[in-house]
């Protein structure tokens, strides 16, 4: 039993600055839709519009990156930290290969508004400027994201956590520089917003790259050269494990987006009670998806120290972990589902609608925080391939196609409306958690030999 509490201990001290790094990241998403709406709504409107395309795509490149913690911790654990450099410096060549991919695919995103059905001209030229000022960020986040996973490879997660502080206090200026211009700077209103981001996670980015520069316990994670060629074989390596864990990432987006497509149709008040849940589920999100990050860490570490046991206390811990936060959030939500819906808005039908929805999310906390602390489980394991397996099936085999019967049609009940496709997030995330119990498991069934040269690969 000590054992567990001991990792417990370990496992939250590294979740705790990711927790408040992942705030960060969601305050500044809130201040941009707050400020761009003071200008109009048309403008807060484009923005999440905008903000809408940018998050697959740029997700996507996200969790290509991903595919470099596993390795850092691995090689940390192992006492090879000589090859560590040399890892980073090409995963930052990927990150420059993908960044333009995305570029290119943002710039031309026009198309895609623009084909929206009864998409108002103004509100989607200003969507447009919005990414064609933010696309000039992705590099930018990418790399920082880089710098980031490296940091949390090598256990350190409070820079991150810092640079995200840093990152939401750059921005509230700088928005209001360019989004109510300021200092000489014209009126961009929603574009402003863009220009904003784009420029705050280059900032971010320099930031994170001065302290690994400067700090002393990073000191040994060097190259001599200043430049060095893409390494094929290594660039492979990185995205043959990450490409699973982007392809999982943009289906889980993807899914929510549909969804949100699905149910415009269905009048103000579905929208607005769907949207209101669907926000406050994806705040509480953020605590099991940064325990599936420490989880990452700490599984990839034990198996560079070269014990499969060990490994395996880490994951189990993570999922007992999980599993109580969930209970604790599943209360808090359940409690004052009723309360929190008011925050959001004051309309009766829009109010008894959303605490309905979130009663269903309280049910589905539990299956998400297992489903997202065993990816993190299997990425520490470099088990990726498994990852977009599961949530392929889970999510657009099983949980759409599920929600939308249950939703739009009669063939099992009467046609449920948003709450029919909350009960397919249900169907779906709690698949997605059993499958990945399972795979976990015969994972550790594996002789401990084969567990430990899959990981040192």
């Amino acid at each position: 039993m000590q054992k567990y509490l001991t990792e417990a201990r370990q496992l939250l001290a590294l979740a705790i600055p990711v927790i408040l790094a992942q705030i960060a990241q969601t305050a500044m998403g809130f201040v941009d839709t707050i400020m761009a709406g003071s200008v109009s709504p048309t403008d807060m409107a484009a923005v999440a519009v905008g903000t809408s395309i940018w998050l697959p795509t740029i997700l996507f490149g996200h969790g290509l990156i991903l595919a470099l913690t596993p390795i850092v911790a691995q090689l940390n654990g192992s006492g090879r930290r000589e090859r560590i450099a040399h890892q980073v410096r090409q995963a930052y060549w990927l990150a420059g290969g993908v960044s333009l991919l995305i570029m290119v695919v943002l710039w031309n995103a026009g198309y895609m508004i623009r084909a929206m059905h009864n998409i108002d001209p103004r509100l989607a030229d200003i969507a447009v400027g919005y990414l064609r000022a933010l696309l000039w960020g992705a590099p930018g986040y990418l790399f920082f994201q880089v710098a980031r996973n490296q940091c949390e490879g090598l256990s350190k997660t409070k820079p991150g956590m810092v640079m995200g502080f840093i990152g939401l206090l750059v921005n509230i200026p700088v928005n209001y520089i360019f989004i109510y211009g300021h200092f000489g700077m014209p009126a961009l209103g929603g574009v402003g917003c863009g220009v904003a981001t784009a420029s705050v996670y280059w900032v971010m980015f320099v930031a994170i790259k001065f302290w690994t520069r400067r700090a002393r316990s990073l000191r040994d994670i060097r190259l001599n050269s200043a430049f060095s060629k893409p390494d094929w074989r290594v660039l492979w390596r990185l995205t043959t494990l990450g490409l699973p864990v982007a392809l999982a990432l943009f289906f889980e987006v993807t899914l929510f987006a549909v969804v949100a497509l699905l149910v415009s149709p269905m009048g103000i008040v579905k929208v607005a009670g769907h949207q209101i849940a669907l926000n406050f589920s994806s705040l509480m999100f953020v605590l099991p998806l940064s325990l599936g990050v420490a989880t990452t860490i700490r599984v990839g570490f034990r198996l560079g120290q070269g014990s499969a046991e060990a490994a395996k206390v880490a994951a189990w811990t993570a999922q007992g972990v999980g599993i109580t936060m969930a209970a604790l959030t599943a209360i808090f939500t359940v409690t004052f589902r009723e309360q929190i819906a008011l925050l959001y808005n004051d309309n009766p039908e829009v109010v008894s609608l959303a605490a309905q929805l979130m009663f269903l999310a309280a049910i589905y906390q539990f299956s998400d925080s297992i489903q997202v602390i065993g990816s993190g489980i299997l990425r520490g394991y470099k088990d990726t391939r498994s990852i977009f397996f599961i949530t392929l099936i889970a999510y657009w085999v099983l949980g759409l196609p599920s929600g939308y019967i249950l939703a739009l049609t009669d063939l099992v009940v009467p046609a449920m409306g948003p709450a029919g496709f909350w009960c397919g997030f249900i169907i779906g995330l709690t698949s997605s958690a059993v499958m990945m119990i399972w795979r976990i498991r015969r994972l550790q069934r594996l002789p401990a030999e084969v567990l430990l040269g899959r990981a040192a690969h």
